[in-house]
């Protein structure tokens, strides 16, 4: 079993997937890793784990930005996402920023470039997620509490006004949750370290308000007792045996064919938008298979040249005797799939009580309260992937009833 690093090295800090997507994205391979992490956080909330866990909190920030020391040239920027692209966009001066941004975003930039060049950065680059600027942070009552609230994305993030973090919240000028490092000769060659003590490089200014997105445990409320250790190591357990009734050539059948495996993505991200749980597999396998004929009959429709009709007429027949001809399996990778989300929103359910920020999500009647966004669970070797409660969360994301914070 491989164990957590405080620290992973990939070369760019790109999309995560979900650990229930792995199997998919990766065969028996990520369907192991998914097993580890899970194996790993447990030994951490269950307190006997012999080497740190380097879990991080997924902050519901935005946009991203980047902060650091041009190689090229030893100056100073900031940056949006595409700092690594062959030409990349850098803002080292207002006239910078005023040239390559507009509106709300042109003022985001100002403020960072102005406040993060006070944070002492020598070398390298960082990566975070936007939560403030000055004019984001209101004050709300929630539940009779007086509250200082901001709203970058999904989640309202709230914190008791008269508090200390409330205080220093009120005095910065902006907020950001650090969680990647960058180094390298050039940006171009540059490669990603996740893990803690970040802000622990920089100076602490009181206009910045900073964190880095490691996981910790403020309330101590946030341990497996003894029973929840014995359920989830019966999970895990039960992961594993699952797994090994999967055929490991339909794994790396589905691991290699992106057609098909978006495919099975698209129709479990259907349940996600409409907030609804899995169904039990066997109607999981059989709705699959009836989305997938929809989407190719309704593709085929707009054809107008019969060859085209016939060659995709062709692909839905392939992709779809990939289906029929592997039921059983499929029947029981979304078994393994729906093990491996219950243990995850066990393993979430106890990390949320760790934090000290509150979390709300605001609709046209007010405030509800939610859960944070989930965690990052960081392995040197295994890589890293994120625990989202997907029921919770990704539906918030995506329902238009849940006002979002850059919506005006």
């Amino acid at each position: 079993m491989k164990k957590f690093s405080t620290i992973l090295t990939e070369s760019k800090n790109t999309h995560m997937e979900h650990i229930e997507d792995m199997i998919f994205n990766e065969g028996s391979v990520g369907a192991r890793r998914a097993i580890n992490s899970l194996r790993n956080l447990r030994d951490m909330l269950a307190g006997n784990s012999s080497q740190k866990v380097n879990a991080s909190v997924k902050w519901d920030g935005a946009p991203a930005i980047f902060a650091g020391i041009d190689p090229s040239d030893g100056k100073f920027f900031v940056a949006k996402k595409g700092i690594f692209n062959v030409n990349p966009q850098l803002f080292k001066t207002q006239a910078d920023i005023n040239k390559g941004l507009s509106g709300d975003l042109r003022d985001k930039f100002t403020i960072a470039l102005r406040e993060f060049s006070k944070l002492g950065i020598k070398k390298g680059v960082y990566q975070g997620d936007l939560l403030f600027t000055k004019g984001d942070v209101k004050a709300d009552t929630i539940s009779d509490e007086k509250m200082l609230t901001f709203h970058p994305n999904t989640i309202v993030y709230a914190v008791p006004a008269t508090s200390g973090l409330g205080q220093r919240i009120r005095k910065a000028s902006i907020g950001i949750v650090w969680h990647t490092s960058y180094s390298g000769r050039t940006l171009s060659d540059m490669t990603a370290s996740f893990g803690k003590g970040i802000t622990s490089k920089m100076r602490q200014v009181p206009s910045v308000f900073m964190d880095d997105a490691t996981y910790r445990d403020v309330t101590g409320n946030a341990k497996f007792t003894s029973g929840e250790t014995t359920k989830c190591t019966a999970l895990i357990s039960m992961a594993g045996k699952m797994l090994n009734t999967i055929s490991g050539d339909v794994l790396r059948m589905i691991a290699a064919d992106e057609e098909l495996k978006q495919k099975i993505k698209t129709y479990n991200n259907t349940y996600v938008r409409a907030g609804e749980p899995f169904p039990n597999p066997q109607k999981h396998v059989r709705g699959l298979y009836q989305y997938i004929e929809a989407w190719y009959d309704k593709e085929i429709e707009t054809k107008k040249q019969q060859k085209t009709k016939d060659q995709w007429i062709a692909r839905k027949k392939a992709v779809l005797g990939k289906v029929f001809g592997n039921v059983g399996d499929l029947t029981n990778i979304f078994s393994f799939m729906n093990i491996i989300i219950q243990t995850k929103q066990m393993i979430i359910d106890k990390m949320n009580r760790a934090g000290s920020l509150r979390t709300f999500l605001k609709t046209r009647d007010g405030f509800r309260v939610t859960n944070p966004e989930g965690c990052v669970a960081i392995d040197k070797v295994e890589g890293a992937v994120k625990l989202v409660d997907r029921l919770q969360f990704s539906y918030a994301n995506f329902s238009p009833d849940i006002l979002k914070g850059w919506q005006k």
